[in-house]
């Protein structure tokens, strides 16, 4: 692969920072939040706080995932969201779990970053 087109790859993708505003949707419940949520390239799967889900009324749950952590494996339910992050728009699935002690409730991984997003840690 030349240089030139590596960097054409690159021209496409959206950078985004380690941290991103996001809206979540739930168009059939005319129900939409905006909240900050944590970028984490370590993550395989995208996770949302089960509390927030329930507050804009998203699923149902499409099937149960065994999610690897170093807190131990553990089987979580799993549902598809629709989010807009950096002005683009996309459905994807989000693990559900208690993140209530967390400072964010929605972590976007591996499975949304591959969609064209490159993070800039210096980005705010």
């Amino acid at each position: 692969m030349t240089k030139e087109t590596k960097d054409s790859r690159y021209k496409k993708r959206i950078i985004i920072g380690l941290t991103e505003n996001i809206t979540i949707f739930n168009k059939s419940k005319n129900k939409q939040k905006k909240i900050k949520a944590r970028i984490d390239t370590g993550a395989e799967n995208s996770s949302m706080d089960a509390r927030l889900a329930a507050e804009l009324l998203l699923g149902p749950i499409i099937k149960m995932k065994l999610i690897k952590s170093a807190h131990g494996n553990k089987l979580r339910p799993v549902m598809n969201a629709e989010i807009k992050i950096a002005n683009k728009n996309m459905k994807s699935g989000f693990t559900l779990a208690d993140r209530s002690h967390l400072k964010y409730k929605v972590l976007i991984g591996q499975d949304i970053l591959k969609h064209g997003f490159i993070i800039d840690p210096l980005k705010k």
